[in-house]
Protein backbone atom coordinates (compact mmCIF):
# COMPACT_ATOMS: atom_id res chain seq x y z
CA UNK A 1 0.00 0.00 0.00
CA UNK A 2 2.56 2.37 1.00
CA UNK A 3 3.72 4.69 -2.37
CA UNK A 4 0.90 2.93 -4.18
CA UNK A 5 -0.28 4.13 -7.21
CA UNK A 6 -3.38 2.11 -6.68
CA UNK A 7 -6.89 3.77 -7.36
CA UNK A 8 -7.88 4.41 -3.62
CA UNK A 9 -5.14 3.11 -2.24
CA UNK A 10 -3.89 6.69 -0.50
CA UNK A 11 -7.85 6.88 1.06
CA UNK A 12 -7.43 3.65 2.30
CA UNK A 13 -4.22 4.26 3.82
CA UNK A 14 -5.16 6.95 5.22
CA UNK A 15 -8.47 5.65 6.80
CA UNK A 16 -6.54 2.34 8.23
CA UNK A 17 -3.98 4.76 9.76
CA UNK A 18 -6.89 7.33 11.68
CA UNK A 19 -8.39 4.17 13.30
CA UNK A 20 -5.24 3.19 14.22
CA UNK A 21 -4.90 6.81 16.28
CA UNK A 22 -7.95 6.83 17.13
CA UNK A 23 -7.37 3.62 19.80
CA UNK A 24 -4.22 5.53 20.70
CA UNK A 25 -5.80 9.16 21.32
CA UNK A 26 -9.00 7.11 23.17
CA UNK A 27 -6.73 5.15 25.27
CA UNK A 28 -4.39 8.72 26.59
CA UNK A 29 -7.98 10.20 27.05
CA UNK A 30 -9.32 7.80 28.84
CA UNK A 31 -6.31 7.42 31.24
CA UNK A 32 -6.21 11.29 31.63
CA UNK A 33 -10.41 10.91 32.66
CA UNK A 34 -9.09 8.18 35.37
CA UNK A 35 -6.41 10.63 36.86
CA UNK A 36 -8.65 12.41 37.76
CA UNK A 37 -9.95 10.50 40.43
CA UNK A 38 -6.74 8.57 41.02
CA UNK A 39 -4.11 10.94 40.51
CA UNK A 40 -1.33 8.49 42.19
CA UNK A 41 -1.55 6.67 38.75
CA UNK A 42 1.08 8.18 37.23
CA UNK A 43 3.76 8.69 40.29
CA UNK A 44 7.33 8.14 39.04
CA UNK A 45 5.85 8.54 35.27
CA UNK A 46 6.02 11.81 34.29
CA UNK A 47 5.20 11.10 30.22
CA UNK A 48 1.48 9.77 31.60
CA UNK A 49 1.29 13.07 34.08
CA UNK A 50 -2.02 14.78 32.83
CA UNK A 51 -0.14 18.41 32.14
CA UNK A 52 1.18 16.01 29.51
CA UNK A 53 -1.31 13.83 28.44
CA UNK A 54 -4.19 16.08 27.85
CA UNK A 55 -2.36 18.19 24.82
CA UNK A 56 -0.96 14.73 23.84
CA UNK A 57 -4.44 13.08 23.93
CA UNK A 58 -5.92 16.18 22.19
CA UNK A 59 -3.34 16.37 19.20
CA UNK A 60 -3.55 12.98 18.65
CA UNK A 61 -7.10 12.86 18.05
CA UNK A 62 -7.18 15.84 16.40
CA UNK A 63 -4.48 15.48 13.69
CA UNK A 64 -4.34 11.43 13.97
CA UNK A 65 -8.04 10.24 13.86
CA UNK A 66 -10.29 13.79 12.63
CA UNK A 67 -7.40 15.17 10.48
CA UNK A 68 -6.54 11.62 8.50
CA UNK A 69 -9.92 10.19 9.07
CA UNK A 70 -11.51 13.03 6.75
CA UNK A 71 -8.48 13.37 4.46
CA UNK A 72 -9.06 9.47 4.13
CA UNK A 73 -13.28 9.82 3.44
CA UNK A 74 -12.44 13.50 1.12
CA UNK A 75 -9.63 11.86 -1.18
CA UNK A 76 -12.94 8.93 -1.97
CA UNK A 77 -15.34 11.77 -2.39
CA UNK A 78 -13.19 14.22 -4.59
CA UNK A 79 -12.82 11.51 -7.41
CA UNK A 80 -16.23 10.30 -7.01
CA UNK A 81 -17.83 13.68 -7.58
CA UNK A 82 -15.55 14.91 -10.35
CA UNK A 83 -15.47 11.66 -12.42
CA UNK A 84 -11.99 11.91 -12.41
CA UNK A 85 -8.94 9.88 -11.06
CA UNK A 86 -6.78 10.70 -7.87
CA UNK A 87 -4.56 13.58 -9.16
CA UNK A 88 -2.01 10.98 -7.73
CA UNK A 89 -2.47 8.45 -5.31
CA UNK A 90 1.63 7.54 -5.03
CA UNK A 91 2.27 10.82 -3.87
CA UNK A 92 -0.75 10.69 -1.15
CA UNK A 93 0.47 7.84 0.00
CA UNK A 94 3.57 9.32 0.78
CA UNK A 95 2.61 12.53 2.60
CA UNK A 96 0.15 9.64 4.80
CA UNK A 97 3.90 8.35 5.48
CA UNK A 98 4.78 11.61 6.67
CA UNK A 99 1.63 12.54 8.61
CA UNK A 100 2.15 9.40 10.50
CA UNK A 101 5.68 10.33 11.22
CA UNK A 102 4.50 13.77 12.63
CA UNK A 103 2.06 12.12 14.79
CA UNK A 104 4.35 9.88 16.00
CA UNK A 105 7.23 12.90 16.09
CA UNK A 106 4.31 14.49 18.11
CA UNK A 107 3.61 12.48 21.11
CA UNK A 108 7.15 11.46 21.93
CA UNK A 109 7.58 15.04 21.88
CA UNK A 110 4.16 16.10 24.21
CA UNK A 111 4.96 13.07 26.87
CA UNK A 112 8.67 14.27 27.08
CA UNK A 113 8.05 17.78 27.97
CA UNK A 114 8.58 19.37 24.14
CA UNK A 115 5.64 21.44 23.77
CA UNK A 116 5.18 25.48 22.13
CA UNK A 117 3.16 25.50 25.49
CA UNK A 118 0.29 27.03 23.63
CA UNK A 119 -3.74 25.51 23.49
CA UNK A 120 -4.33 23.18 20.79
CA UNK A 121 -0.84 24.12 19.08
CA UNK A 122 1.18 22.62 21.46
CA UNK A 123 3.66 21.04 18.55
CA UNK A 124 7.35 21.61 18.33
CA UNK A 125 8.74 23.51 15.28
CA UNK A 126 9.90 20.61 13.77
CA UNK A 127 6.40 18.71 13.83
CA UNK A 128 4.72 22.41 12.99
CA UNK A 129 7.13 21.89 9.54
CA UNK A 130 6.11 18.60 8.58
CA UNK A 131 2.32 19.20 9.55
CA UNK A 132 2.11 22.47 7.10
CA UNK A 133 3.90 20.62 4.14
CA UNK A 134 1.41 17.75 4.28
CA UNK A 135 -1.33 20.32 4.58
CA UNK A 136 0.16 22.16 1.44
CA UNK A 137 0.55 19.09 -0.64
CA UNK A 138 -2.51 17.46 -0.43
CA UNK A 139 -4.21 20.54 -1.25
CA UNK A 140 -2.20 20.52 -4.52
CA UNK A 141 -3.63 16.50 -5.03
CA UNK A 142 -7.23 18.02 -4.57
CA UNK A 143 -7.23 20.89 -6.30
CA UNK A 144 -5.27 19.19 -9.51
CA UNK A 145 -8.01 16.77 -8.91
CA UNK A 146 -10.57 19.04 -9.13
CA UNK A 147 -9.17 20.78 -12.06
CA UNK A 148 -8.77 17.64 -13.82
CA UNK A 149 -12.72 16.77 -13.35
CA UNK A 150 -14.84 15.72 -16.56
CA UNK A 151 -18.28 17.30 -14.95
CA UNK A 152 -18.76 21.04 -14.78
CA UNK A 153 -20.77 22.03 -11.96
CA UNK A 154 -19.44 21.48 -8.29
CA UNK A 155 -21.70 19.47 -6.00
CA UNK A 156 -21.65 21.38 -2.45
CA UNK A 157 -19.63 18.48 -1.16
CA UNK A 158 -16.77 19.55 -3.09
CA UNK A 159 -17.07 23.20 -2.07
CA UNK A 160 -16.83 22.42 1.04
CA UNK A 161 -13.82 20.07 1.20
CA UNK A 162 -12.15 22.43 -1.65
CA UNK A 163 -13.08 25.37 0.82
CA UNK A 164 -10.81 23.36 3.80
CA UNK A 165 -8.08 22.58 2.10
CA UNK A 166 -7.61 26.55 0.65
CA UNK A 167 -8.44 27.79 4.47
CA UNK A 168 -6.62 25.13 6.70
CA UNK A 169 -3.26 25.88 5.38
CA UNK A 170 -3.27 29.28 5.73
CA UNK A 171 -4.94 29.06 9.39
CA UNK A 172 -2.52 26.59 10.51
CA UNK A 173 0.42 29.29 9.06
CA UNK A 174 -1.08 31.93 11.49
CA UNK A 175 -1.80 30.50 14.25
CA UNK A 176 1.68 28.54 14.97
CA UNK A 177 4.46 30.74 16.47
CA UNK A 178 6.57 28.54 14.60
CA UNK A 179 6.12 31.09 11.81
CA UNK A 180 4.34 33.94 13.31
CA UNK A 181 5.87 35.02 16.57
CA UNK A 182 4.13 37.72 18.84
CA UNK A 183 3.79 38.45 22.15
CA UNK A 184 1.71 38.74 25.53
CA UNK A 185 -2.00 39.23 24.85
CA UNK A 186 -1.46 39.47 20.90
CA UNK A 187 -0.25 35.84 20.73
CA UNK A 188 -3.59 34.81 22.69
CA UNK A 189 -5.58 36.72 20.51
CA UNK A 190 -3.62 34.79 17.27
CA UNK A 191 -3.74 31.13 19.11
CA UNK A 192 -7.65 31.49 19.45
CA UNK A 193 -7.36 32.41 15.86
CA UNK A 194 -6.25 29.03 15.21
CA UNK A 195 -7.71 27.19 18.35
CA UNK A 196 -11.34 27.71 16.90
CA UNK A 197 -10.62 28.17 12.97
CA UNK A 198 -9.31 24.73 12.92
CA UNK A 199 -12.63 23.53 14.29
CA UNK A 200 -14.63 26.26 11.99
CA UNK A 201 -12.53 26.43 9.02
CA UNK A 202 -11.12 22.07 8.99
CA UNK A 203 -13.39 20.06 11.03
CA UNK A 204 -16.67 21.65 10.31
CA UNK A 205 -16.23 21.94 6.59
CA UNK A 206 -14.66 19.02 5.51
CA UNK A 207 -17.17 16.95 8.27
CA UNK A 208 -20.27 18.80 6.70
CA UNK A 209 -19.02 18.03 3.42
CA UNK A 210 -18.93 14.34 4.02
CA UNK A 211 -22.74 14.78 5.61
CA UNK A 212 -23.40 16.39 2.55
CA UNK A 213 -22.48 13.55 0.43
CA UNK A 214 -23.29 10.59 2.90
CA UNK A 215 -26.79 11.56 3.08
CA UNK A 216 -28.31 11.55 0.12
CA UNK A 217 -25.64 8.65 -1.55
CA UNK A 218 -27.37 6.08 1.76
CA UNK A 219 -30.98 7.68 1.49
CA UNK A 220 -31.12 7.38 -2.33
CA UNK A 221 -32.60 10.81 -2.13
CA UNK A 222 -31.56 14.03 -4.27
CA UNK A 223 -30.51 17.30 -1.33
CA UNK A 224 -33.27 18.83 -0.78
CA UNK A 225 -31.81 22.50 -1.80
CA UNK A 226 -28.79 23.14 -3.96
CA UNK A 227 -29.00 26.73 -3.09
CA UNK A 228 -29.41 26.43 0.68
CA UNK A 229 -26.10 24.40 0.89
CA UNK A 230 -24.88 27.15 -1.01
CA UNK A 231 -26.10 30.02 1.80
CA UNK A 232 -24.65 27.70 4.45
CA UNK A 233 -21.10 27.54 2.71
CA UNK A 234 -20.61 30.80 1.94
CA UNK A 235 -21.68 32.23 5.69
CA UNK A 236 -19.66 29.78 7.44
CA UNK A 237 -16.50 31.19 5.07
CA UNK A 238 -17.72 34.94 6.24
CA UNK A 239 -18.91 34.06 9.53
CA UNK A 240 -16.33 31.79 11.43
CA UNK A 241 -13.27 33.91 11.16
CA UNK A 242 -13.16 36.49 13.96
CA UNK A 243 -15.00 34.13 16.78
CA UNK A 244 -11.91 33.06 18.34
CA UNK A 245 -11.62 35.62 20.59
CA UNK A 246 -14.55 34.51 22.53
CA UNK A 247 -12.32 32.19 24.18
CA UNK A 248 -10.73 35.20 26.23
CA UNK A 249 -14.04 37.52 26.70
CA UNK A 250 -12.55 38.34 30.28
CA UNK A 251 -9.00 38.97 28.95
CA UNK A 252 -8.16 42.76 28.59
CA UNK A 253 -8.95 42.14 24.50
CA UNK A 254 -9.95 45.39 22.54
CA UNK A 255 -13.59 46.18 23.31
CA UNK A 256 -14.59 45.98 19.06
CA UNK A 257 -12.67 42.69 18.68
CA UNK A 258 -14.61 41.20 21.72
CA UNK A 259 -17.99 42.70 19.96
CA UNK A 260 -16.93 41.31 16.86
CA UNK A 261 -16.23 37.45 17.93
CA UNK A 262 -19.52 37.27 19.86
CA UNK A 263 -22.15 38.88 17.18
CA UNK A 264 -19.95 36.70 14.75
CA UNK A 265 -20.20 33.93 16.65
CA UNK A 266 -24.14 34.34 17.33
CA UNK A 267 -24.54 34.60 13.45
CA UNK A 268 -23.18 31.06 13.38
CA UNK A 269 -26.60 29.85 13.53
CA UNK A 270 -27.53 30.79 9.48
CA UNK A 271 -25.19 27.94 8.09
CA UNK A 272 -25.99 26.01 10.99
CA UNK A 273 -29.85 26.48 10.17
CA UNK A 274 -29.04 25.58 6.89
CA UNK A 275 -27.00 22.62 6.84
CA UNK A 276 -29.74 21.03 9.09
CA UNK A 277 -32.60 22.18 7.80
CA UNK A 278 -30.94 20.42 4.62
CA UNK A 279 -30.08 17.13 6.36
CA UNK A 280 -33.67 16.83 7.55
CA UNK A 281 -35.75 17.75 4.56
CA UNK A 282 -33.65 15.32 2.85
CA UNK A 283 -34.25 12.65 5.09
CA UNK A 284 -38.15 13.30 4.83
CA UNK A 285 -39.97 10.15 4.54
CA UNK A 286 -36.95 8.23 4.51
CA UNK A 287 -36.48 7.81 8.42
CA UNK A 288 -37.60 4.35 8.41
CA UNK A 289 -33.77 3.71 6.65
CA UNK A 290 -32.20 3.81 10.01
CA UNK A 291 -33.70 0.84 11.18
CA UNK A 292 -31.35 -1.32 9.07
CA UNK A 293 -28.72 1.39 7.71
CA UNK A 294 -25.88 1.48 10.34
CA UNK A 295 -23.68 3.72 8.12
CA UNK A 296 -26.87 6.60 7.99
CA UNK A 297 -27.61 5.83 11.65
CA UNK A 298 -24.41 6.63 12.41
CA UNK A 299 -24.35 10.18 9.75
CA UNK A 300 -28.00 11.53 11.41
CA UNK A 301 -26.71 10.90 15.26
CA UNK A 302 -23.48 12.71 13.85
CA UNK A 303 -26.05 15.23 12.59
CA UNK A 304 -28.04 15.39 15.91
CA UNK A 305 -24.62 16.13 18.09
CA UNK A 306 -23.90 19.14 15.10
CA UNK A 307 -27.53 20.11 16.37
CA UNK A 308 -26.75 20.05 20.20
CA UNK A 309 -23.05 21.55 19.79
CA UNK A 310 -23.99 24.51 17.36
CA UNK A 311 -27.26 25.29 19.63
CA UNK A 312 -24.29 25.83 22.99
CA UNK A 313 -21.66 27.62 20.54
CA UNK A 314 -23.77 30.57 20.09
CA UNK A 315 -25.66 30.72 23.16
CA UNK A 316 -22.31 30.51 25.56
CA UNK A 317 -20.49 33.01 23.33
CA UNK A 318 -22.81 35.73 24.61
CA UNK A 319 -21.17 37.66 27.68
CA UNK A 320 -22.83 37.26 30.34
CA UNK A 321 -23.21 33.02 29.37
CA UNK A 322 -19.51 33.16 28.94
CA UNK A 323 -19.02 34.66 32.42
CA UNK A 324 -20.73 32.14 34.28
CA UNK A 325 -19.69 28.86 32.22
CA UNK A 326 -16.02 29.88 31.60
CA UNK A 327 -13.32 27.42 32.98
CA UNK A 328 -15.97 25.13 33.89
CA UNK A 329 -16.21 21.48 32.88
CA UNK A 330 -18.97 22.38 30.34
CA UNK A 331 -16.53 24.08 28.06
CA UNK A 332 -15.02 20.80 26.87
CA UNK A 333 -17.92 18.75 27.14
CA UNK A 334 -19.00 21.09 24.14
CA UNK A 335 -16.00 20.52 22.50
CA UNK A 336 -16.42 17.20 22.87
CA UNK A 337 -20.19 17.20 21.67
CA UNK A 338 -18.38 18.63 18.82
CA UNK A 339 -15.35 16.76 17.79
CA UNK A 340 -16.51 13.56 19.39
CA UNK A 341 -19.87 13.32 18.90
CA UNK A 342 -20.69 15.18 15.26
CA UNK A 343 -17.88 14.98 13.42
CA UNK A 344 -16.52 11.29 14.95
CA UNK A 345 -19.81 10.04 14.07
CA UNK A 346 -19.70 11.85 10.75
CA UNK A 347 -16.48 9.65 10.26
CA UNK A 348 -17.72 6.49 11.65
CA UNK A 349 -20.64 6.56 9.13
CA UNK A 350 -18.75 7.58 6.36
CA UNK A 351 -15.81 5.07 7.11
CA UNK A 352 -18.61 2.33 7.40
CA UNK A 353 -19.42 2.77 3.91
CA UNK A 354 -16.75 3.94 1.84
CA UNK A 355 -13.97 1.05 3.89
CA UNK A 356 -15.84 -1.91 1.81
CA UNK A 357 -15.54 0.04 -1.63
CA UNK A 358 -12.14 1.26 -1.08
CA UNK A 359 -10.65 -2.40 -0.15
CA UNK A 360 -13.15 -4.50 -2.51
CA UNK A 361 -13.88 -6.85 0.73
CA UNK A 362 -17.38 -7.42 2.26
CA UNK A 363 -17.45 -6.10 5.87
CA UNK A 364 -16.11 -8.49 8.45
CA UNK A 365 -18.48 -8.14 11.10
CA UNK A 366 -21.64 -5.90 10.79
CA UNK A 367 -22.50 -7.36 14.29
CA UNK A 368 -19.31 -5.79 15.71
CA UNK A 369 -20.31 -2.21 14.38
CA UNK A 370 -23.54 -2.59 15.78
CA UNK A 371 -22.22 -2.98 19.13
CA UNK A 372 -19.78 -0.40 18.01
CA UNK A 373 -22.63 2.23 17.35
CA UNK A 374 -24.51 1.16 20.88
CA UNK A 375 -21.22 1.24 23.07
CA UNK A 376 -19.93 4.70 21.81
CA UNK A 377 -23.44 6.49 21.60
CA UNK A 378 -24.14 5.47 25.34
CA UNK A 379 -20.47 5.66 26.54
CA UNK A 380 -20.82 9.43 25.03
CA UNK A 381 -24.09 10.35 26.99
CA UNK A 382 -22.64 9.04 29.81
CA UNK A 383 -19.59 11.33 29.06
CA UNK A 384 -21.25 14.04 28.09
CA UNK A 385 -24.25 14.98 30.79
CA UNK A 386 -20.94 14.24 33.33
CA UNK A 387 -19.58 16.72 32.20
CA UNK A 388 -22.33 18.58 31.18
CA UNK A 389 -23.82 18.71 35.08
CA UNK A 390 -20.43 18.85 36.42
CA UNK A 391 -19.83 22.29 35.00
CA UNK A 392 -22.60 23.91 36.03
CA UNK A 393 -22.14 22.77 39.56
CA UNK A 394 -18.73 24.33 39.45
CA UNK A 395 -20.44 27.53 37.75
CA UNK A 396 -22.17 27.35 40.30
CA UNK A 397 -20.22 27.27 43.54
CA UNK A 398 -18.18 30.28 41.72
CA UNK A 399 -21.19 32.50 41.74
CA UNK A 400 -22.54 31.77 44.80
CA UNK A 401 -18.88 32.83 46.42
CA UNK A 402 -18.35 28.83 47.92
CA UNK A 403 -14.85 28.29 48.18
CA UNK A 404 -13.22 25.68 45.66
CA UNK A 405 -12.28 23.46 48.57
CA UNK A 406 -15.88 23.01 49.16
CA UNK A 407 -17.55 22.50 46.42
CA UNK A 408 -14.71 20.62 44.51
CA UNK A 409 -15.44 17.15 46.58
CA UNK A 410 -18.71 17.00 44.48
CA UNK A 411 -17.00 16.86 41.50
CA UNK A 412 -15.61 13.16 42.29
CA UNK A 413 -18.59 11.30 41.21
CA UNK A 414 -19.09 12.99 38.05
CA UNK A 415 -15.42 12.32 37.18
CA UNK A 416 -15.88 8.73 37.74
CA UNK A 417 -19.15 8.59 36.19
CA UNK A 418 -17.19 10.49 32.69
CA UNK A 419 -14.28 8.11 33.19
CA UNK A 420 -17.07 5.15 32.98
CA UNK A 421 -18.98 6.69 30.12
CA UNK A 422 -15.13 7.01 28.37
CA UNK A 423 -14.13 3.65 28.88
CA UNK A 424 -17.38 2.45 27.09
CA UNK A 425 -16.37 4.59 23.85
CA UNK A 426 -12.87 3.29 24.18
CA UNK A 427 -14.60 -0.55 24.23
CA UNK A 428 -16.44 0.39 21.55
CA UNK A 429 -13.56 1.73 18.95
CA UNK A 430 -11.35 -0.83 20.25
CA UNK A 431 -14.44 -2.86 18.50
CA UNK A 432 -14.19 -0.47 15.66
CA UNK A 433 -10.31 -1.23 15.59
CA UNK A 434 -10.66 -5.00 15.07
CA UNK A 435 -13.56 -4.74 12.20
CA UNK A 436 -11.70 -2.40 9.83
CA UNK A 437 -8.56 -4.19 10.20
CA UNK A 438 -9.95 -7.85 9.98
CA UNK A 439 -11.58 -6.10 6.50
CA UNK A 440 -8.58 -4.70 5.20
CA UNK A 441 -6.93 -8.15 5.72
CA UNK A 442 -9.83 -9.79 4.08
CA UNK A 443 -10.79 -11.66 6.27
CA UNK A 444 -14.02 -14.24 5.65
CA UNK A 445 -17.07 -12.14 7.01
CA UNK A 446 -18.93 -13.32 9.94
CA UNK A 447 -22.16 -11.96 8.51
CA UNK A 448 -24.14 -13.16 4.79
CA UNK A 449 -24.25 -9.78 2.90
CA UNK A 450 -27.66 -9.32 3.12
CA UNK A 451 -27.94 -8.64 6.93
CA UNK A 452 -26.52 -4.84 6.20
CA UNK A 453 -27.24 -3.47 2.61
CA UNK A 454 -25.72 -0.16 2.86
CA UNK A 455 -22.59 -2.09 3.69
CA UNK A 456 -21.94 -4.60 1.13
CA UNK A 457 -19.19 -3.56 -1.49
CA UNK A 458 -19.33 -2.25 -5.19
CA UNK A 459 -17.16 -4.21 -7.18
CA UNK A 460 -14.08 -2.62 -8.82
CA UNK A 461 -14.23 -1.60 -12.07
Amino acid sequence: MIFSNEENSASRFFILSAVFWLVIGMTMGLTGAIEFTAPDMSSGIPQITFSRLRPTHINTVAFGWLSMANIGIALYIIPTLTRSKLFSDKFANFICVVWNLAILGGILCLTNGYTEGREYAELPVPIDVGVLICLLSLSFVVYMTAVNRTVKKLYVSLWYILGAFFWMPIVYFIGNRTFIRLDGLNDGIVNWFYGHNILGMWFTTLGVGIAYYMIPKLTGRPLWSHSLSMLGFWTIAFFYAPTGTHHILQSPVPEWLKALAVVFSVALVIPVITVLTNFFMTMKGNWWQLANNLPLRFVLTGAFFYLVTCLQGPFQATRSINWYLHFTQWVPGHAHAALLGAFTFFNFGAIYYIFPRVTGKQMYSVSLARMHYWFTLIGFFIFYTAFTIAGLVQSAGWHAGVPVSTWVVELQPYWIIRALGGGMMWFGNVLFFVNIFQTNRGVKPLDSPDVEPAMVPVPKN
